[in-house]
């Protein structure tokens, strides 16, 4: 599936010095990361292995801590790669959610169909690569739900996302299935607003946050791996428990 081209040049060893995602790679912290192929082979035989760990500890019994509505943040922090008058506004008239991939019924959906579909809201953090964290509630479809809804191959090892931003993103199915794992249309009780995903955003509370992509414009389902926006750039691709 192609992915699309991001609209900013994104330097790698920035990104690399900026605290990758988990595991081993935090004892880096302080060090000159170089583009040297024996550091980027040994970057690659760790994000193997976390990738190795963190799936064998996944279960779709373990939840993410959910927190009472007091404790939710109202003015959301902003997190992207650009500014956030940069943030791309989607107009929900014209929106269209394409469907691709192992997926029965690949009709067009419209905003008003999504926001049709059953949903419920979870108070859960939000924790960044960066270092930050920041409880919020979210609403929205549980994606199990949806992929049910238009006949996803369960069965497959991958969904992707495709957004409006340039981002794109990839998850394992079981965390696609995992009950926490939503498609977002609300924060705070309501509509998301543009800087934080209109007209969707995935939510998975038990990622990084990057593994939470905004503006999505295209959801397929794989068993090749579909990679993503930092992971082809050096960041672990599971980067969740």
């Amino acid at each position: 599936m192609p992915g699309n081209k991001p609209p900013f040049d994104v330097d790698r060893r920035k990104i690399l010095r900026s605290g990758l995602s988990l595991g081993a790679l935090t004892l880096l912290t302080g060090c000159d990361i170089s583009d040297n192929d024996t550091v980027q082979a040994m970057f690659a035989r760790v994000s193997r292995w976390n990738n190795f760990v963190q799936g064998a500890l996944f279960s779709e019994t373990h939840l993410a801590p959910e927190y009472p509505e007091a404790m939710a943040v109202k003015n959301f922090r902003f997190n992207a790669w650009y500014h956030y008058n940069q943030a791309p506004v989607i107009s929900a008239a014209d929106y269209r959610l394409e469907l691709a991939g192992l997926i029965d019924n690949k009709r067009p959906w419209r905003v008003a169909d999504l926001y049709a579909l059953p949903q419920k809201s979870q108070i859960t953090r939000h924790v960044c690569v960066e270092g930050w964290s920041m409880i919020g509630k979210w609403t929205g479809t549980p994606l199990s739900v949806f992929l049910q809804r238009v006949g996803a191959d369960l069965t497959a090892k991958y969904v992707g996302f495709v957004c409006a931003d340039g981002y794109y993103e990839s998850i394992d199915m079981a965390s696609a299935l995992h009950p926490q794992t939503i498609m977002a249309y609300q924060l705070s009780d309501q509509i998301l607003p543009v800087e934080y995903g209109f007209p969707f955003k995935i939510r998975i509370p038990t990622k990084l946050g990057f593994k939470n992509p905004k503006y999505v414009t295209a959801i397929y389902v794989t068993n090749r791996d579909p990679g993503g926006f930092w992971v082809d750039r050096g960041y672990n691709w599971f980067s969740g428990i």
